[in-house]
């Protein structure tokens, strides 16, 4: 019994130690972690931004030689196609960028590890 009891206190106070530094070194970890998200995000944004202007200049000079060489069929599809499907690419790039946390945002995230650590904290008491 009194084993057991010792066992236990000492149980207690590693968990009371670990307790205390991870919460020392959660703020540094929050930290830590906004700014890696930051860099992140910064870095999509200028992946897009470089993205849409080669699409500009490249499609500008692709429109401006397929107008200089058209011989008067210059508005049909194949003038544009280039710059309608790489503008659908585009699109789909700037969604990503700007919506990624329409759908599965870093709240939500938040909320479902929170779900399922209350689910299996449960299913083990």
């Amino acid at each position: 019994m009194t084993e057991t009891f010792r066992i236990r206190l000492t149980n207690l106070k590693n968990t009371a130690r670990m307790t205390q530094i991870d919460h020392n070194n959660s703020n540094d970890f929050k930290k830590q972690d906004a700014y890696l998200r930051a860099e992140k995000q910064l870095k999509a944004l200028k992946g897009f931004y470089s993205h849409a202007f080669f699409y500009v200049v490249i499609n500008l000079i692709l429109i401006g030689v397929v107008a200089f060489h058209s011989n008067g069929h210059f508005w049909n599809f194949g003038t544009f196609s280039t710059a309608f499907f790489w503008g659908i690419g585009l699109a789909f790039h700037a969604i990503g960028v700007f919506a990624k946390g329409w759908m599965f945002s870093k709240k939500w995230e938040d909320r479902k590890i929170q779900e399922y650590m209350k689910n299996d904290q449960t299913r083990w008491e």
